[in-house]
């Protein structure tokens, strides 16, 4: 891990915060697979578009590994809710789909500063919804969903197992790839981990900066489930949410705020899985072809999706 950070430093790139939206998502886009493992061939890869309830057309990738009924994940990528797209995700969604052996369906919701908060929260939940109204048309297990994602996208799908748990919609699993969940990047390991492990601290204030619209948004729960406030002032109740399986870097800035989150769910009673894979840095799941870990990770990961997929006991 600390070879790759050398190498980073020495190719001695422009860091996102002196970039404009734009240009930072052409250069992530640029490296996005670079430390990858070629990327599974699988049985079906469908482009297709999901409405968002203001009308707009949603880019989006169904994966399947067969032509069987499958169960699907919906999966939000990372990025800062600035950053990335289902293009720079298709490696890693192609290796869940793949080892999980279910579909994955993976969104392009809108990215900031073009769509502010809570426009990403908006577009999840509405991909989710759609997801489970249109899977038996696409030929898909629609009474077994997962969500998940990887750091803003991990927000995300915690964001939406609350409101899928408030809708009765059933949703099987919450897949966290170290996910943000505060709403003041003020822990621990912000100080520890904020400055020469990848992500810096001034990465993600220049991100939030691009996705907030007023400092205020940051105490709403669905920029941050763990301490965030509902339209009444209320911290969101964890109870009844679905099982959550957590993956975290150790040496990552947002490593407090995973094992926070996962430390609320369990005392609201949630089954949760956690594992902190150590020595790694935020995005090493995307590091597959230099970093051990990362496939670990994700072997991890599908492991959790196919116990949560099976069928009841009698079924």
């Amino acid at each position: 891990m600390r070879g790759v950070l050398d190498r980073m430093a020495r190719a001695a790139r422009s860091p996102l915060q002196v970039l404009t939206p734009a240009q930072a998502r052409a250069f992530y886009e640029a490296g996005a697979g670079m430390l990858e493992p070629p990327a599974h061939k699988l049985a079906r890869v469908q482009d297709l578009f999901i409405t968002a309830r203001d009308g707009a057309a949603l880019p989006a990738r169904l994966y399947a590994p067969s032509a069987e009924v499958l169960p699907v994940l919906l999966y939000l990528h990372g990025g800062g809710f600035t950053i990335g797209s289902i293009a720079t995700h298709d490696g890693l969604c192609r290796t869940l789909s793949h080892q999980a052996h279910c579909a994955v369906l993976a969104l392009d919701y809108r990215l900031a500063p073009e769509h502010k908060f809570p426009t990403a929260a908006d577009d999840a939940w509405d991909g989710l919804c759609w997801l489970a109204g249109h899977a038996a048309a696409l030929g898909l297990d629609g009474s077994r969903l997962a969500v998940g994602g990887d750091s803003a996208g991990g927000t995300l799908a915690a964001v939406c197992a609350i409101q899928a748990r408030d809708a009765r919609l059933p949703v099987a699993l919450q897949l966290l790839f170290y996910p943000g969940c505060m709403a003041r990047q003020d822990t621990p390991s912000h100080k520890t981990f904020g400055h020469g492990f990848l992500l810096e601290q001034a990465q993600i204030e220049w991100m939030f900066d691009h996705y907030l619209r007023t400092p205020g948004d940051r105490d709403d729960w669905r920029f941050a489930p763990l301490d965030g406030r509902d339209a009444l002032g209320a911290t969101v109740d964890a109870e009844g949410l679905a099982p959550a399986w957590f993956g975290l870097a150790e040496c990552d800035p947002l490593l407090d705020e995973g094992l926070l989150y996962a430390d609320k769910l369990r005392a609201a009673g949630v089954s949760v899985d956690l594992e902190i894979y150590r020595g790694v840095v935020h995005e090493f799941i995307k590091m597959g072809r230099v970093i051990p870990e990362a496939h670990q990770a994700l072997r991890d990961a599908a492991r959790a999706l196919q116990q949560a997929f099976k069928p009841p006991q009698g079924v």
